[in-house]
């Protein structure tokens, strides 16, 4: 069966197709009576507009384009819903892509969402992004970074202090005097994960007898904690670390997992543990998590106004980077 078009609800109504155009885009141009015939049409014959054509002909879209590093770390889960509820408010949809960690699919990502002619997009890049930004801007697209600032300050971004944030963590690890930490986190082409790093680099190098082991993982899930939790296990207790700073909240509970769970090392007295997002699981924990937390809702939302303020803005617009500062939230993982 054919799809009812435009001119079906016109010649319904009684009105020129210019009309119906009118009650579905302008509807102050038309009376209210002739508003009430069309919508009346409309609901009869169960029209409903082709909104992708009608995009096409403004240039101009409703949807904004989000690409994230994994969309299965509730980090991630909880920014997204702050950049569609900001959205929604401007009236605009979200359309959510899944780079996985992988930059081919972060590309492809893009290129889909460039030939669904977005509004604009937010992106959590996986490593290198700024070609790809100079691209889309080169086709009329915004962008904005999120999680993540680069040091071309021509492109806007919303991000979190992360070297501040990992001085934050070993820093209350050195002050319930642990000394031999070890940071569990990876791959290091994640900026956020390099970042994290050096802060805990400045913070031992701070202290005499500190040390610091890098842990190097293949990704940032529960699973790959688990992995160097059992590899930690397996060491005597004497060449142990006595604390861990992981670089995100799944990696830590998968490493308090193959622990306490399952080999009997105790958290925090043989191995004080540290995590990063403050995710909700993280308090509910079998063992609390001590965790930097990052304002996940509120970097989603300043996100969309940024990318709006841009896609709005006549020309000489100003770029913004705007940085959040992380928050320690100690609980049961690192208490004395």
């Amino acid at each position: 069966m054919a799809a009812v078009s435009v001119r079906d609800v016109a010649a319904l109504a009684g009105v020129s197709l210019g009309t119906v155009s009118n009650v579905l885009n302008t509807p102050d141009r038309v009376s209210p009576a002739t508003q009430k015939r069309v919508l009346d049409a409309i609901e009869k014959l169960g029209f409903v507009r082709n909104d992708a054509a009608r995009q096409l002909r403004a240039g101009r879209s409703r949807s904004i384009g989000l690409v994230v590093l994994d969309i299965g770390n509730p980090f991630f889960t909880d920014l997204a819903e702050g950049a569609e509820d900001r959205a929604a408010e401007a009236g605009f949809a979200l359309l959510l892509g899944n780079s996985h960690g992988t930059a081919a699919r972060e590309t492809r990502h893009l290129e889909l969402f460039e030939e669904q002619r977005v509004r604009g997009m937010l992106i959590s890049p996986v490593g290198e992004i700024e070609p790809q930004l100079a691209r889309l801007r080169s086709r009329g697209i915004p962008s904005v970074l999120v999680d993540r600032s680069i040091a071309d300050q021509s492109f806007s971004s919303v991000s979190v202090d992360d070297v501040a944030g990992g001085m934050l963590a070993v820093n209350h690890l050195l002050d319930v005097g642990r000394r031999r930490i070890a940071f569990v986190g990876g791959p290091t082409r994640i900026h956020q994960v390099s970042d994290r790093l050096e802060g805990a680099s400045r913070a031992i190098s701070a202290v005499t007898g500190a040390t610091l082991e890098v842990l190097s993982t293949e990704a940032l899930t529960v699973l790959e904690g688990r992995r160097i939790g059992a590899a930690l296990v397996d060491r005597p207790p004497a060449v142990r670390p006595d604390a861990v700073f992981a670089a995100n909240d799944l990696l830590a509970t998968g490493l308090l997992q193959a622990l306490t769970m399952l080999n009997g090392v105790r958290v925090p007295d043989d191995i004080a543990l540290v995590g990063y997002d403050d995710i909700a699981f993280a308090s509910t924990a079998v063992v609390a998590l001590t965790s930097i937390r990052q304002p996940s809702a509120l970097l989603g939302r300043t996100a969309v106004e940024l990318l709006l303020a841009e896609s709005e803005a006549a020309e000489g617009h100003e770029p913004r980077q705007v940085v959040f500062t992380p928050e320690l939230v100690v609980r049961e993982s690192t208490a004395p």
